[in-house]
């Protein structure tokens, strides 16, 4: 994946004159460039800065940080866009979980279990918190620190603060990253994340970095970028205090009878034993018992993967507050510690890719003269309508899906 490099902003104090001149200069050079419709954003971002400086000095933050942090800020079209819009294409579970919890994802994390087996040990036993568990968080939120996020996060969180929905809450955040830079824990310069706020290398956004980071190697600083101790025990802290129960499975695959109409949801608990009385099994038929209460999770309905699910996977759920998140998480970790795949397949005849394969998706789409951009096994919009010219073509329905089908199709193996 690649990062977008902002070059480091670290040290750059300017006198209010000149600073006013060149951050003026910079928004109306900016603004020639951008569509007329973002124009009065550009300039609305001009009019808010001022504002903006003057309540973090008046949160506590130092003139020399907010100087340095917010001196050279341009209007950035694609943070605010993201704010304020629902992205239009929703991921289906069965996409979600094929390039999440892939093969290379795996290998990976086992291969991060054992470099940092002595941290991990020190944290599983400080904080209760299963080691595989915050070694897939690690993994999903940022490749076990290989991808931190394509936006310099001061920078995002001004542009959202002025023009996104609930900015009051984006500058809250600000004011709560330029007190991280302030206390020495992170340098301005290593501070890539989100557009949202969130960064490190297990993705906590500024006021959860306040409230739970912490410095586990022992250097005096709450370091999420650079310390990869801080990163996992600062996880494993977020999860005890989100609600972790030591010893406790986040759940596990059963077997739902077929036609099955009866309740479900994460949120709908009963008793193990209860699930057992209407109709649902263990994986081998073998009956459900227990006084530990649970909720049935059907992600792509009866006819695909059921899992009864416990507190554990809420706790989880609150990371990210999304049940696929979740269970990506969950499945991650289980794969780390050795286990297969679902038992059950999803249902759909089109399959999701891995990022190796949506990589080469993207190669065999380029070869086949489809103008996508840069293959970078990142599918966004360019590499979706690209999909549909090929589908359209070749006459498969046109989704715009990278799946298998198409995958195929033009060759892929």
């Amino acid at each position: 994946m690649r990062r977008i490099g902002l070059g480091s902003i670290a040290g750059r104090v300017y006198a209010r004159a000149g600073l006013a001149k060149a951050r003026g200069a910079a928004l109306a050079l900016a603004a020639l460039s951008l569509p007329l419709s973002a124009v009065p954003a550009a300039a609305s971002l001009e009019s808010c800065l001022p504002q903006m400086r003057a309540q973090a000095v008046k949160a506590g933050v130092s003139q020399r940080t907010v100087d340095a942090a917010l001196a050279d800020v341009a209007y950035d079209e694609k943070a605010v866009r993201f704010s304020t819009s629902q992205p239009e294409y929703k991921t289906p579970i069965w996409d979600y979980l094929a390039f999440l919890v892939d093969a290379e994802r795996i290998a990976d994390g086992r291969k991060m279990l054992s470099r940092h087996a002595r941290v991990l040990a020190q944290v599983e036993k400080t904080y209760g918190i299963d080691r595989h568990i915050v070694v897939a968080v690690w993994g999903v939120e940022s490749d076990y620190g290989q991808f931190r996020g394509d936006f310099h996060v001061p920078h995002a969180l001004a542009n959202v603060g002025c023009s996104g929905r609930r900015a009051k809450y984006f500058r809250s955040e600000l004011i709560e990253i330029l007190k991280i830079v302030d206390r020495g824990d992170v340098r301005l310069a290593d501070l890539q994340g989100s557009w949202a706020g969130a960064f490190g290398q297990t993705q906590f956004m500024p006021s959860t970095y306040r409230r739970l980071a912490v410095d586990f190697d022992g250097d005096g600083r709450k370091d999420l970028v650079n310390s990869v101790p801080d990163a996992l025990a600062s996880t494993a802290n977020y999860l005890k205090n989100a609600g972790w129960v030591t010893g406790m499975p986040w759940g596990y695959e059963v077997k739902v009878p077929a036609g099955y109409r009866g309740p479900s949801g994460r949120k709908s608990k009963v008793s193990v034993t209860e699930w057992g009385k209407r109709g649902i099994r263990h994986l081998d038929g073998a009956e459900l018992t227990g006084s530990a209460r649970a909720g049935l999770l059907l992600p792509a309905g009866a006819e695909g993967p059921a899992f009864l699910v416990f507190s554990n996977f809420d706790a989880i759920y609150t990371y990210n507050v999304a049940e696929s998140y979740a269970l990506a998480i969950s499945h991650l970790a289980d794969r780390l510690r050795g286990a297969g795949p679902f038992q059950v397949a999803w249902p759909t005849a089109d399959p999701g890719l891995s990022r190796k394969e949506r990589l080469e998706l993207q190669k065999l789409l380029l070869r086949a003269g489809y103008d996508i951009g840069e293959a970078d096994g990142r599918v966004g919009a360019a590499t979706r309508a690209g999909i549909s010219k090929a589908e359209a073509r070749l006459g498969l329905p046109v989704t715009g899906r990278p799946g298998q089908r198409i995958y195929k199709a033009l060759g892929g193996r």
